[in-house]
């Protein structure tokens, strides 16, 4: 367990510092499963774009590359964020990158689309998880569109030495149903680089148009 001088933003800016890209469990060359979401639920190119705990992933190059023009990217670690500024070079202005906790973070406009792939299942607190959905509720623009991927309840029960909470399909739903209707859930193995498997839990929700 995590004690009370645990300091999550050191903790990953010594996890990028050591870690190069493809030396991470998170690791994908492809994020398949994501773009393919964003595909299915014709997310325009135009579309304000955040992706949550992004840190160094994959996924702001191949939304550049599919033509998305507004994209942010949000992690507690600027080494992580630096690596990725840097691979993505000269398209990189284009982007906006955000060195935050995300359950603190402001942006100067709310998001179109709210993906999250690598935050919400190390929030293992119940004052954290609140503040993550009342961020939520105050970011993404109704019928926005919510991208959310934990461990499931056969993943892991760590990452990265600190602990997880896995969700179910009935637990992430009834935790999001104040803010976000459920469209969709369904579980994905990861392939990790050390040819090791995590289930995760994907769930795709709809901000309600009030």
């Amino acid at each position: 367990m995590r004690g009370s001088s645990f300091d999550p933003k050191l903790h990953w800016e010594n996890i990028y510092s050591r870690k190069g890209l493809d030396e991470v469990s998170w690791y994908q060359a492809m994020p398949k499963v994501s773009l393919d979401l964003f595909k299915e639920y014709r997310v325009p190119p135009s579309a304000r774009i955040i992706d949550v705990g992004g840190g160094d992933s994959l996924l702001v190059d191949h939304l550049l590359k599919d033509g998305f023009s507004d994209i942010t990217v949000l992690d507690i670690s600027g080494t992580a964020l630096a690596k990725a500024r840097e691979r993505v070079g000269a398209s990189s202005p284009s982007v906006q990158w955000i060195e935050s906790d995300a359950t603190t973070f402001d942006a100067v406009a709310p998001f179109d689309v709210w993906h999250d792939r690598a935050v919400f299942h190390f929030l293992t607190s119940e004052a954290d998880v609140d503040r993550y959905i009342e961020q939520l509720s105050k970011l993404l623009k109704p019928d926005g569109l919510l991208i959310l991927a934990t461990f499931s309840e056969n993943g892991p029960e760590k990452c990265s030495g600190i602990p997880v909470h896995r969700y179910s399909e009935a637990e992430m739903t009834a935790r999001l149903q104040k803010v976000c209707d459920r469209i969709k859930c369904f579980t994905v193995d990861h392939v990790t680089p050390f040819d090791t498997v995590q289930n995760f839990l994907f769930c795709a929700f709809r901000k309600a148009a009030f």
